[in-house]
């Protein structure tokens, strides 16, 4: 039984892969190629190759070419400094996003509009690299290369590394477009983190509550009892007064915060209370745990 889930978990990571790189391509290929914009990667390199080489073969090398060749020598190199484990599901990834770049069909989805590209591509791209990684995968390019730098480099991190290689991928695409290219690309890279970052870390949210009071015991047996919260004591020393407190701590939905509030507020007005944001909550009463999370416990 154990063998036939992980089998199935291994092929919906696949399946993952194959949507994310598909989405990834409709971004590249309809909306950010048709309007030069250059956000990083091979694929940015790619079409700064197709426009320099658009007076030589017609049409430019396609970007599936050339996103294809740029990989092949990275990925010798890191089956030498990696090993076969390392790579295969990088280099899946990577030739999917090949295969999809060669069959999505060129259709300027943006229709020269450098705003719905930048906001629509930026979350096409942002949900298909967001569902890669979500594979434990990823699409080679700048990512592998930063790895492999880093193999030498080790005082620097890989997203450091990779930041500077897209970064000078950009400023060429400034240069070879122009600075309004440039600058949705910026917008572009911006809204693609904010949604690989969400689909990675879930989109439920909650808050989180520090709630610093005298009426600590009152305040918590008004949160278990009214909002079926659970609350955790920690005791902390105010290093002002010098006295010894019990500061509360509890998660809750967004809808419950105001509860929480309003509680703390009517048993004590003179309470500190911090709030914050807290992502992908796991236990009873938010988010269930995983099969894979479930085995490592």
């Amino acid at each position: 039984m154990q063998k036939f889930m992980n089998k199935r978990s291994v092929f919906w990571d696949y399946v993952l892969i194959i949507a994310g790189t598909g989405l990834l391509a409709v971004s590249i290929q309809c909306l950010y190629d048709p309007v030069n914009l250059v956000t990083g990667g091979f694929t940015g390199l790619a079409i700064i190759i197709k426009a320099w080489t658009a007076g030589i073969v017609d049409g430019g090398i396609p970007l599936w070419l050339t996103n294809f060749l740029l990989n092949i020598p990275v990925f010798l190199i890191a089956l030498k400094l990696k090993g076969k484990k390392f790579i295969f599901r990088t280099f899946i990834g990577t030739m999917m996003l090949s295969v999809w770049l060669y069959v999505i069909p060129v259709i300027d989805l943006s229709q020269r509009d450098h705003v719905i590209a930048a906001i629509f591509g930026g979350c096409l791209s942002g949900a298909g690299i967001g569902l890669v990684l979500l594979a434990k995968a990823t699409t080679g390019g700048t990512d592998m290369v930063a790895t492999l730098i880093q193999h030498y480099l080790k005082h620097y991190s890989i997203v450091q590394i990779m930041q500077i290689l897209d970064g000078l991928i950009v400023i060429i695409g400034l240069y070879v477009f122009g600075l309004r290219s440039g600058l949705y690309a910026i917008v572009a890279i911006f809204i693609t983190t904010k949604v690989s970052d969400a689909i990675m870390e879930g989109f439920k949210f909650s808050k989180a509550a520090f709630i610093i009071t005298d009426k600590y015991e009152e305040v918590a047996e008004r949160i278990l009892k009214e909002l079926d919260r659970g609350v955790t004591g920690l005791y902390a020393k105010g290093m002002y007064s010098g006295e010894d407190k019990c500061m509360l701590y509890c998660v809750v939905s967004q809808k419950e915060i105001v509860g929480v509030k309003e509680i703390v507020a009517q048993m004590d007005p003179n309470a500190f209370v911090i709030v914050t944001d807290a992502r992908e909550v796991l236990g009873e009463g938010f988010l269930e745990y995983s099969n894979e999370e479930k085995k490592k416990e």
